[in-house]
């Protein structure tokens, strides 16, 4: 039987190299999305994850099973200065964002990538951040439905191209303000 209990926490630098292996094999496996021979430094990128840490206000995050097994991670950024997109969000104010979120395909459907969103949403509300920003495209059907299901808005002012690929942008108000 599968084990669906999950907890979510801070990647430890030991696991750095099996969550960039986890999401380079679920992007590649995407209907639609760049592959590695398309997009090497993309995939340059993913596999050394972990390197992203270096950057001010970057955690590497995961869902772990009760037996230790990766199930998924994301990227948190508390600088927009840091996330690394294309277009204008890096130069967000007072904002937080995640990128590359992953979930291994033995897991889907079990909430893992929900609850690695809103992890990084408390995270950023706790900071006393106004807006989390996040980015989608049309090869993730799955997790555009859950991002718009939790209440992110598309905001057109972020989208860009990554070589080919359009990018899509979404921010959430974290405060009433």
């Amino acid at each position: 039987m599968t084990d669906t209990k999950f907890k979510i926490r801070t990647a430890l630098k030991e696991e750095y190299s099996k969550i960039g292996q986890l999401m380079a094999s679920v992007y590649s496996q995407l209907e639609g999305f760049p592959d590695k021979n398309e997009q090497p430094t993309y995939y340059t990128m993913l596999e050394n994850v972990g390197d992203l840490t270096s950057k001010p206000k970057t955690e590497l995050i995961v869902a772990v099973s009760s037996e230790s097994k990766l199930m998924g991670a994301v990227v948190y950024f508390g600088d927009m200065s840091s996330y690394g997109s294309g277009g204008l969000a890096p130069q967000e104010k007072k904002a937080a964002g995640f990128r590359l979120l992953a979930v291994d395909s033995k897991y889907a459907g079990k909430g893992i990538g929900k609850a690695l969103s809103l992890f990084c949403i408390a995270k950023a509300k706790k900071a006393g951040l106004d807006r989390m920003i996040i980015h989608t495209t049309k090869a993730m059907p799955i997790a555009w439905k859950m991002y718009e299901k939790i209440g992110f808005l598309r905001e057109g002012k972020l989208d860009f191209k990554q070589g080919a690929l359009q990018v899509y942008g979404f921010s959430l108000r974290l405060h009433n303000l």
